[in-house]
């Protein structure tokens, strides 16, 4: 489905981000596994991708700098020729109520979730442009669709992913190429299984469907986006969330 792609997935060590990757990978593309953090994590990936007979390579770098998603979106244009897939999944959580929120804890999540997006995406329209072809998929959450109490930082980086989405859609659409968002609900990841229990059943009681995602669940939405079998869709946002953000 993905054969000969090139794939760059930021945030890709851990999470949503890392079944992205393999799954990617899985369905025959190259994958470049963006880190922040762990480089034992990212080359755990890598190998996991590698052992099952995929092709893919970890790059340090924090794409809420400018400098460095610009350095990194051209090292893989330098190695790979081309890039046909960008998914802009880095993202961090600095939740608490606004009237206890400090102002770094808003700037930090707002730079990495939003600003990291639109570092990315500016440098690799370039590219795209000139391929006149691309699929690039933002990472927004369920939050940003419909709030969450405590998360007020969050839920406006991810709420302006989905306009920046729309945006570039309009922008770069004549060109060939598409610009979509996918919005995940409550999806069991290290982060969500170690709240308490009656969180989580309260989270759930909000979901139609009555049970957590999967990584998978998202990771294949991502695929289906990437894909040629979705070249009539863009400036969208999936919602894979059971239900939870109607």
């Amino acid at each position: 489905m993905l054969t000969g792609k090139i794939a760059i997935v930021t945030g890709a060590s851990r999470g949503i981000g890392r079944q992205i990757a393999k799954t990617l990978a899985g369905y025959g593309a190259a994958v470049i596994v963006n880190y922040c953090g762990s480089k034992e994590k990212a080359e755990e990936v890598v190998r996991e991708i590698e052992e099952a007979g995929g092709s893919a390579k970890a790059y340090q770098g924090d794409v809420s700098d400018f400098e460095t998603a610009k350095n990194m979106i051209t090292d893989v244009k330098k190695e790979y020729g081309r890039i046909d897939i960008l998914v802009n999944n880095a993202g961090i959580t600095r939740d608490n109520l606004v009237m206890k929120m400090k102002e770094e804890d808003f700037d930090k999540v707002i730079e990495v979730n939003l600003k990291g997006a639109f570092n990315c995406m500016k440098h690799v329209s370039r590219i795209m442009l000139k391929q006149r072809s691309g699929s690039i998929i933002n990472m927004s959450s369920v939050s940003g669709v419909i709030g969450n109490a405590g998360q007020m930082n969050y839920c406006a980086s991810k709420a302006g992913l989905i306009g920046m989405t729309k945006s570039l859609a309009r922008e770069i659409g004549s060109r060939g190429i598409r610009v979509n968002a996918i919005a995940p609900g409550y999806i069991r990841t290290e982060m969500t299984e170690v709240l308490p229990e009656e969180v989580k059943e309260g989270i759930l009681s909000q979901v139609p469907l009555k049970r957590m995602g999967e990584v998978e669940d998202i990771a294949e939405a991502v695929a289906f986006l990437a894909s040629d079998k979705s070249t009539y869709i863009t400036g969208q946002t999936l919602q894979v969330d059971g239900g939870m953000g109607m």
